[in-house]
């Protein structure tokens, strides 16, 4: 049985993530102060966390930051606010995808059984050993991307992205395609997202992220990865 954790102070709230959870065959677990959510989130295996933004204690960016240095897991971001700002710093830090309140309980529950699925399959994909591009290596058995031979920090869905690209060279792809690629939605989705994480990926891999080698924009089409 697949374990989430819901990090929500809202009680009416947390109380209806768990029952449509629990309904749909999730063990659900809920806090909702900040600090003891990061202990737990650290301490303890789960497959997923739905993670509040406004929190007491510590705050749902400071969760994803802390969490995503250490494993893994996917992580779906719940916000209140509307405003782009706040939901690109949260994907900026790593989260995997959010949703503003207040939500559909379907929505939500479709939600978490993409990116639960997605990341099933990556982990259980038998791909080839390594990529390689210009200067970058991708170890897709260890999941790790080295530049020059230095291993740099790849959050999971920079990795997805990055691997995909790579595995489908000199293609272009609309940000809906790898939307709906990577994130395994489409009408659910923002492009904005593609275009957080292929910036993130520019800033890593290219020497001028700003006039990109490996990662070009198509202008009116999409992205594409030059090999």
């Amino acid at each position: 049985m697949k374990r989430i954790l819901i990090v929500e102070d809202d009680k009416t709230i947390a109380a209806l993530e768990k029952d449509y959870l629990e309904i749909y065959g999730f063990q659900a677990d809920v806090v909702s102060d900040g600090k003891k959510a990061l202990s737990q989130a650290l301490s303890e295996e789960y497959d997923l966390l739905i993670l509040d933004l406004m929190l007491p204690g510590l705050s749902g960016y400071e969760i994803c930051k802390a969490v995503r240095e250490e494993k893994e897991v996917p992580i779906l971001m719940v916000t209140a606010r509307s405003d782009s700002i706040d939901k690109i710093r949260g994907l900026g830090l790593g989260a995997d995808d959010y949703i503003s309140k207040p939500f559909d309980p379907m929505e939500l529950m479709a939600r978490v059984r993409a990116h639960l699925g997605r990341y099933e399959r990556l982990k259980g994909t038998d791909r080839q050993e390594n990529v390689s591009f210009g200067r970058v290596t991708i170890d897709t058995k260890g999941r790790k991307v080295y530049l020059e031979g230095q291993e740099l920090k790849f959050p999971k869905k920079e990795y997805e992205l990055l691997l995909f690209l790579a595995m489908n060279p000199n293609m272009v792809f609309t940000k809906e395609q790898l939307l709906n690629q990577i994130w395994g939605y489409e009408a659910m989705g923002d492009s904005a997202t593609v275009t957080v994480h292929i910036n993130r990926i520019r800033e890593k891999i290219e020497k001028d992220s700003n006039h990109p080698k490996y990662i070009e924009t198509i202008w009116g089409a999409g992205y594409r990865l030059n090999m």
